[in-house]
């Protein structure tokens, strides 16, 4: 089937997985972070104290993902769509009518549950779920929604937030989730999917159904999440600090805002990439090369402060991204099948929430100890090039 005829017959599902993946964009770190300035200067926190109040919320919702997530395997996707937007929707209230440390907290832990963990696992979850044969052109597409939230969502904050005050800009947030999101991901998702005879006969060859407790029995699970999982860590790390990095660099954060347009542009080059290969090669075989990319990044950031290191940065962070989140989408469900995706990708999303949410609390905890940030991002970058071996020989007992 060409590229061309997938899309046309398959444009619903797509464009739900995709807009599913778009609109998690509000409980992302790039956008919360955009308030972090606000918040320290109106509560007297400092970078460490907010860093730890981000990490411990997001720890929560990582433990709560893998007992919400395994609804997928239970209930319809339109149901569990209509929920975690309702409530994605609440917590950008509560962010814009916060009034104490507390109620950041919490705020932090509704937006990272609703809109990291559960909007994206639900659009991975069921692009995996959808397509067998097709299953990295599909998970390819459905990637391609958090780039487009990565381009649009900064500057529109950025820009709203001149317009009307950050809380203004959360409340406009919410309101974009009810009336945008919401009337039209339901209508999308009112037909499910039906998988075509070559599709069943692909599930069909897919071979051992493991459940949740045996992933979780296999140590190569663990040590791919420990390597892929790497660009959540990094990347939330630095984003969520980025007010710090561009003045420790005396650069402008309108300017360094604009970045994330260049890495997005770098996902989505990667995604429309990889997906064909994955279908060509298999995820397995590919995914030693997937954080590569990031080592590099994390090298240029480290050793040039010049602004347009910025630019370089991001697009190398956006390329490894494009190539990690589709690998990874891929192959959860290449390697231990379909049956109980929803369990298992619940327990793997829940991991990288937990990679993610140690980021901001360990790196603002160092910043405050007054550890040079320059020597913490080249540690980062060394971490990656380590795991692009263990991913490596992981690959090989994969296909062995």
């Amino acid at each position: 089937m060409s590229y061309f005829v997938f899309l046309r017959e398959n444009a619903r599902w797509l464009t739900a997985s995709y807009l599913l993946s778009v609109f998690s964009g509000f409980g992302q770190t790039f956008f919360i972070s955009l308030s972090a300035g606000d918040l320290r200067a109106e509560f007297g926190l400092s970078h460490g104290e907010l860093g730890m109040l981000y990490m411990l919320a997001t720890l929560g919702s990582a433990l709560t993902l893998p007992y919400v997530g395994r609804s997928l395997d239970h209930f319809p996707v339109q149901r569990i769509a209509a929920v975690v937007m309702f409530g994605l929707a609440l917590f950008c209230l509560a962010m814009a009518n916060t009034f104490s440390v507390w109620m950041i907290a919490i705020t932090f832990y509704g937006l990272r549950l609703c809109g990291q963990g559960m909007m994206g696992h639900t659009s991975l979850t069921a692009a995996g779920r959808w397509f067998s044969a097709q299953r990295g052109r599909a998970v390819s597409i459905a990637i391609l929604g958090f780039p487009t939230a990565e381009a649009l969502f900064p500057l529109a904050f950025v820009t709203l937030g001149a317009a009307y005050g950050w809380r203004g800009a959360w409340n406009i947030s919410a309101l974009v989730l009810i009336v945008v999101a919401m009337p039209v991901l339901l209508t999308l998702l009112a037909k499910d999917r039906v998988p075509s005879a070559t599709e069943v006969a692909a599930e069909k060859t897919e071979g051992r159904q493991w459940t949740r407790g045996e992933v979780l029995r296999d140590p190569r699970f663990w040590l791919v999440s420990l390597g892929v999982n790497a660009p959540a860590f990094i990347g939330t790390a630095i984003f969520f600090h980025q007010v710090y990095l561009v003045e420790l660099r005396g650069w402008s954060l309108e300017v360094f805002a604009s970045g994330f347009v260049v890495m997005a542009a770098g996902v989505v080059c990667a995604s429309l990439v990889i997906g064909p290969l994955i279908d060509r090669f298999s995820a397995r075989h590919l995914l030693p090369f997937a954080i590569l990319p990031l080592s590099l990044g994390c090298l240029v950031l480290a050793t040039n402060h010049a602004q347009f290191a910025a630019f370089v940065f991001m697009a190398l962070v956006g390329i490894s991204n494009g190539f990690n989140g589709t690998l990874v989408g891929a192959l959860w469900p290449e390697v231990y099948g379909t049956r109980y995706m929803g369990a298992i990708r619940a327990v793997a999303f829940a991991f990288m929430v937990f990679a993610s949410a140690a980021g901001p609390g360990l790196v603002g905890w160092l910043i405050d100890l007054g550890v040079s940030f320059d020597v913490q991002v080249l540690t980062m970058g060394a971490y990656c090039l380590l795991f692009s071996g263990v991913l490596m020989l992981t690959a090989r007992g994969y296909r062995a």
